[in-house]
């Protein structure tokens, strides 16, 4: 079943959007800091111009990440919902540090199927026939939204996944190719669904993948809700030359699991981290995902992270 866009409309918005202003612009949170300080957009709200008027005005940043808006994915725009967005983001001066798309976050085919794999969000119900298409559509995206990243993941967690990791690191080759051709980058979320949870399998398939373009989206949380301590274990595994992208949340251990917590809330050292990144020479983006949902709304929960993880840039001499 092929994703639901109209492609002559979408076309028709591309060729309107190519003269847009591609002016570098900065918010007070990036004018002070060595990041790109940003926020994925859906973690604010669905509405995607309250959720930019927060980012941009409220919060002060001058990046957002881009992963669903008006209850639809990213991937599943449409020329003219494109080109609102587009509007949207110039009328706050807001620029885009990724497409956070869904790619690869599937079952691996001939493979025992994952107990995660019923795990649906984001509207990013799409199926294994439909990952090329997934990817097009992603590329094409950030090429409208002009940036040079696109989120990826390696398939739905497996118990063993051995048999199969040399085929899938192939599928990440081959993806990352398809996107360097068009100047874009695959960025490698190390999700505890998926089969790069932690630091240290992300160092494994970032040294059997070596291309510059595969990165890494370095998740503290994710690894630290897959049993990582994040920082500095995960982190010191590292290659800190592939990190690119960085998503910020915190996590609380809740019997023998875990659960999410505001940024600053929980058991990852973030100001260590943001020092690490630093002082490693790290300027790509450090995106709030909120995640945790104690805060009564997504807006409100969102807003008292963000206060948490100012500080924290700011403890870290990074804001």
């Amino acid at each position: 079943m092929p994703i639901q866009f109209a492609r002559r409309e979408f076309l028709a918005g591309m060729v309107a959007l190519t003269a847009a202003n591609a002016a570098s612009r900065f918010a007070a949170s990036d004018a002070n800091s060595p990041f790109r300080v940003s926020i994925i957009n859906d973690e604010i709200s669905q509405d995607f111009g309250h959720a930019c008027e927060i980012a941009s005005r409220e919060f002060g940043m001058g990046w957002i990440e881009l992963r669903g808006m008006w209850k639809k994915n990213i991937v599943s725009l449409d020329g003219k919902e494109v080109g609102e967005a587009r509007r949207i983001l110039e009328k706050y001066q807001l620029k885009v540090t990724d497409i956070a798309s869904p790619l690869f976050k599937v079952d691996w085919p001939g493979a025992p199927k994952s107990k995660f794999s019923e795990a649906k969000s984001f509207g990013a119900n799409f199926t294994l026939e439909q990952q090329d298409e997934v990817l097009d559509r992603a590329l094409e995206m950030a090429k409208s939204f002009q940036t040079d990243r696109v989120r990826c993941f390696d398939f739905w967690r497996l118990e063993d996944q051995a048999p199969y990791r040399a085929a899938i690191d192939e599928k990440l080759r081959d993806a990352a190719a398809k996107a360097a051709k068009k100047g874009i980058i695959l960025i490698l979320e190390n999700e505890m669904a998926c089969n790069t949870a932690t630091g240290a399998e992300a160092a494994k398939v970032l040294t059997a993948v070596q291309t510059p373009s595969l990165m890494l989206n370095w998740d503290p949380g994710n690894a630290a809700a897959s049993g990582e301590t994040p920082f500095p274990d995960g982190y010191n595994l590292l290659p800190k030359d592939r990190i690119g992208h960085c998503h910020c949340k915190d996590t609380v251990r809740k019997g023998k699991k875990y659960d999410w917590a505001p940024m600053g809330g929980g058991i990852i050292d973030w100001a260590g981290q943001f020092k690490a990144l630093k002082r490693d020479g790290y300027h790509h983006a450090v995106s709030l995902e909120t995640h945790w949902n104690g805060g009564g709304s997504p807006e409100e929960s969102s807003r008292k992270s963000w206060a948490g993880m100012k500080q924290l840039l700011q403890q870290a001499g990074a804001l």
